[in-house]
């Protein structure tokens, strides 16, 4: 008796702490989704330039336009994020992939979901950043002296190759294929 007293003691509290869990709101589709950054704050928004998405088992919608406008304090040099799709009970019946190469704060910039196979009419959506790169806060500052803040350099850099643009950062290598080898490049600072 005291067992089942106690394990239905515990499965109530776990449904309790469940229920709990705040939900995460889902708009109807003319209605702005929100996606948060690390810290809970308000990071990006979105909302949909496609109005018709009745997508099916046999014909899903493969793409959907979308705005996302940056709602922080902070510019993005590169956001990318899942657009999830959900039909009137509730059920997810597509995701797609976004990204928006940079966004300043209160930009807005329009894109889409390549890859996205919506199959259902849905009710409810919302969004999920995934990534949201900042520019490097390691820069000199005005009233600071020391060896630092004579040389910064720039945190992004780009290797154009025939016109093909690759983007590097510093210490980390990129693996380009050139003819039938791949070659590793790597920027480093001088000593």
């Amino acid at each position: 008796m005291k067992r089942f007293l106690f394990a239905s003691t515990l499965i109530i509290l776990v449904a309790v702490t469940v229920a709990a869990q705040p939900a995460e709101p889902r708009p109807s589709l003319s209605d702005l989704a929100t996606a948060p950054d690390a810290h809970g704050a308000p990071a990006i928004e979105a909302r949909l330039l496609t109005t018709v998405l009745n997508g099916a088992d046999d014909s899903p919608v493969t793409n959907v336009k979308l705005v996302v406008r940056n709602v922080s304090g902070t510019f993005y040099t590169y956001v990318t994020g899942w657009a999830t799709f959900y039909d009137s009970a509730g059920i997810r019946c597509g995701e797609g992939l976004f990204k928006v190469d940079a966004l300043a704060v209160n930009e807005s910039a329009s894109t889409d979901t390549p890859g996205l196979r919506l199959r259902c009419s849905p009710a409810t959506w919302r969004i999920v950043a995934t990534n949201l790169l900042t520019r490097s806060a390691d820069v000199a500052k005005p009233n600071e002296a020391g060896p630092e803040a004579e040389r910064t350099a720039p945190a992004n850099f780009i290797i154009s190759i025939d016109g093909e643009e690759h983007p590097i950062q510093l210490n980390n290598p990129i693996v380009l294929q050139m003819g039938t080898r791949e070659r590793k490049i790597v920027l480093r600072s001088a000593p």
